[in-house]
């Protein structure tokens, strides 16, 4: 991992230096997509390089898809309720939560919802399986009203656009790299890829994201991405950035165990 870590950094003298105002600390946290295992012991591991790290104005992100895909957004969304209580958490929306919302009253909404991940956020909320693939879609909406409670729908419905934090800009997908960012669309902070992924020129502030996955952190001169697929390769990410420095902690699930890794910008 730290090979894979050290491709992807570069040199030092290539990198332009973006910093945090003195005695701010951030950890944006990527894409979680249901898996509340990888979720827990990556809120384990903050807190506690946290600690060691010294006294500090410390902000979490949580860069959005909290929910879908793995097996359970509900515990998800507590354990970032409960985290959200006892430290300065904030919370980004990303597509996911906007199709999680929409669907409880657009059936167009619903359909994709349930086919890119919902079926499994459903369940977590104890819809029955065999009852789920069965109901007509009004039906699920039904369901989806009494078993998902409202003080669940109304925490992700709070959920930010982005945020600004010194030479970083934080959202969930992407920024236009072609408007100002004080111009930019909701839809596409949400969902862009293209053209802001091979865009190659500077932006006004370094985009910190996930939405599109990659094998690890993907660190160019005017985006990070840090969504590293936890549904799927038990991989979920962490960037803790002070000053000019970057720290990565990111979970390894391997053979039903997790653990935590934490790499330093060299």
């Amino acid at each position: 991992m730290r090979k894979l870590f050290s491709s992807l950094f570069g040199s030092g003298a290539d990198r332009p230096t973006h910093t945090l105002p003195e005695g701010e600390r951030v950890y944006a946290v990527g894409d979680i997509h249901g898996r509340a295992d990888l979720f827990r012991a990556l809120i384990d591991a903050i807190d506690l390089d946290d600690q060691t790290r010294g006294r500090a104005r410390t902000t979490v992100i949580l860069l959005g898809d909290l929910v879908d895909r793995g097996p359970d957004s509900a515990q998800v969304i507590r354990l970032a309720r409960e985290w959200q209580n006892r430290r300065d958490v904030r919370i980004l929306a990303g597509n996911h939560e906007e199709m999680f919302l929409l669907s409880f009253d657009k059936v167009e909404v619903l359909r994709s919802f349930l086919r890119w991940g919902g079926k499994e956020t459903l369940l977590s909320y104890g819809y029955d399986e065999d009852a789920l693939l069965q109901d007509e879609y009004e039906r699920v909406q039904e369901q989806m009203a009494e078993l998902v409670p409202q003080a669940d729908r109304e925490f992700v419905a709070s959920f930010e656009d982005q945020i600004r934090m010194g030479d970083y800009l934080f959202v969930h997908a992407g920024v236009d790299p072609f408007a100002p960012l004080d111009e930019q669309k909701r839809n596409d902070l949400l969902w862009i890829r293209e053209p802001f992924l091979s865009h190659k020129g500077k932006l006004e502030a370094l985009v910190v994201h996930g939405h599109t996955i990659s094998d690890g952190p993907e660190e160019l001169g005017h985006r990070i991405g840090i969504d590293t697929g936890a549904y799927q390769s038990g991989q979920l990410t962490a960037l803790m950035l002070e000053g000019t420095e970057k720290h990565y902690l990111v979970t390894a699930e391997k053979g039903g165990t997790i653990t935590v890794e934490g790499v330093t910008e060299a």
